[in-house]
């Protein structure tokens, strides 16, 4: 019983990575139709930042750690940076291509992928060598039912938590997200009705890079490390996460990436290769028996 709930806890802690990143794949995908596969990549930027941010505010970090206040004006401007450079990649290499055959997006998205991994390694202050990623929060370890639990993995489940749901919020209640899903319901009809396309689809943009900062920063804080690869295999996972949920539906976003996290932690416990291999297995078996995913639904479209 305890090692299922320890295995139930680490997957809930990969799981909220997951469904982060998956948020940002589903929204982008839902108002633009495009699989933006650079995404993952937004994460390592998150991490990265806040890395650097974190060593401006070394100073203040005397006894290894820091003040609460300082460890969210971090996460706070780490985010808003995110956000920015998913807003510039929209706007630079992804909205000319807006209305081109969506192959043509695809293959500029890898494109973008590759620049935002190698561009960082040709930096003298950033590298290809690995870094220590800096403790933001204290850890202390409780015992729950014979499991450990740290402060850590919980300050990461309910920021993941409180942040899905203030999502999930923002987009049902706001006028922003009312006009977030006209926009993916009919763009041009939503243009006529007075709604700026353009500016609908940066907040999206933007939305989903401060969330993948906010997984970099989750990820990193369980597993210490940084380096510019990092968001490459999670980007993957977490792409993954959003079509067994349901690619285009938040909470099946966040369905997804908690199952697929948990599944993979049970797997990796039953074989440490298997684990790998587990999120392609799902993907595979969920196009085959529902191809839109657990809360999607299939359209058809006119052509």
């Amino acid at each position: 019983m305890a090692s299922i709930l320890q295995f139930l806890v680490y997957g809930l802690q990969l799981g909220s990575v997951y469904a982060l990143l998956a948020l940002g794949y589903t929204m982008v995908y839902g108002i633009v139709g495009m699989i933006n596969t650079a995404h993952g990549d937004f994460l390592m930027i998150g991490a990265l930042s806040t890395f650097f941010i974190a060593k401006a505010f070394e100073s203040i970090n005397a006894d290894g750690t820091y003040p609460m206040l300082i460890v969210g004006l971090i996460i706070l401007i780490s985010m808003m940076f995110t956000g920015g450079i998913a807003v510039t990649v929209e706007a630079i290499a992804y909205r000319p291509l807006r209305y081109k055959p969506r192959m043509i997006a695809l293959i500029t998205a890898v494109g973008v992928s590759m620049f935002l991994e190698n561009f960082p390694r040709a930096l003298p202050f950033i590298g290809p060598n690995p870094r220590p990623f800096p403790t933001l929060f204290i850890n202390r370890t409780f015992n729950v039912l014979g499991a450990s639990i740290t402060s850590t993995q919980l300050i990461m489940i309910v920021l993941s938590a409180v942040t899905m749901i203030a999502l999930d919020r923002f987009v049902a209640k706001t006028k922003i997200g009312g006009q977030m899903r006209a926009v993916s319901m009919d763009k041009d009809a939503a243009n006529l009705m007075g709604i700026n396309v353009n500016k609908v689809i940066s907040i999206t943009f933007f939305i989903g890079g401060a969330l993948a900062a906010v997984s970099g920063i989750c990820y990193a804080s369980a597993y210490p490390q940084v380096e510019v690869y990092m968001g490459s295999w999670l980007g993957n996972m977490s792409f993954v996460a959003a079509v067994l949920g349901g690619i285009g539906d938040i909470r099946g976003a966040m369905l997804g990436g908690f199952i697929l996290g948990i599944a993979q932690i049970f797997a990796t416990a039953i074989n440490s290769t298997f684990g790998y291999a587990v999120g392609f297995i799902i993907l595979i078996i969920i196009l085959l028996v529902k191809p839109a995913g657990i809360m999607g639904t299939l359209t058809i479209e006119k052509v």
